[in-house]
């Protein structure tokens, strides 16, 4: 275990809280942790993992301009809510496409390790990012179960600590859920009286 793996597990714990208060400062935190596990990814050849970690630099700003703008039409910030069919059966049938790609690409023309799994978890991961970025409250769904999978895949490849973190990730998933599902509810029944 080096100190570059403690300091990305510290700052993901972090990170994943921040987002779960809607704290705009997730994004930042956010950012610096996915730079820490380019470099640790890398060097165990999880190459998909360490590609995804520099897309996600771009969906920590995205999620952070997303979060930060208005809606004109009702004076307020993004609110939480869920994912509609026809957004879902695109989000998945994009995950499939872009992780059969990826996954081909990576078992071909690399020594990637585990490309094929490598490349479905980074690309649902891009997904589930995406659903956080819009607040959608089925992103935490889709990251307890990644995350879940991330756990032996890190176990299996040594990564101990990033393993004891994406077991973290789920309890922290399922109390962003539980969150979010409650503000969106309290929401609801405001709207309705």
């Amino acid at each position: 275990m080096e100190n570059i793996e403690i300091a990305a597990f510290i700052l993901n714990v972090l990170g994943v809280w921040l987002t779960s208060k809607q704290n705009k400062a997730c994004w930042l935190v956010n950012i610096v942790a996915v730079f820490l596990y380019i470099i640790i990814f890398y060097r165990v050849n999880l190459y998909a993992d360490a590609l995804l970690q520099g897309v996600f630099v771009l969906m920590q700003l995205y999620g952070w301009y997303n979060w930060s703008k208005k809606d004109h039409q009702h004076q307020s910030f993004i609110k939480v809510g869920y994912l509609n069919q026809k957004n879902l059966y695109y989000s998945v049938a994009i995950g499939l496409v872009f992780g059969a790609v990826l996954g081909s690409l990576f078992a071909f023309f690399t020594q990637a390790s585990l490309p094929w799994l490598d490349s479905m978890l980074a690309s649902f991961s891009l997904v589930a990012s995406y659903w956080a970025a819009k607040k959608y409250i089925e992103s935490w769904a889709l990251w307890c179960i990644l995350d879940a999978i991330y756990v032996g895949m890190f176990s299996y490849k040594s990564l101990y600590l990033t393993a004891v973190l994406y077991f973290i990730f789920i309890l922290l998933a399922l109390n962003g859920w539980r969150m979010w599902r409650n503000l969106y509810l309290a929401k609801a029944l405001t709207n309705y009286s």
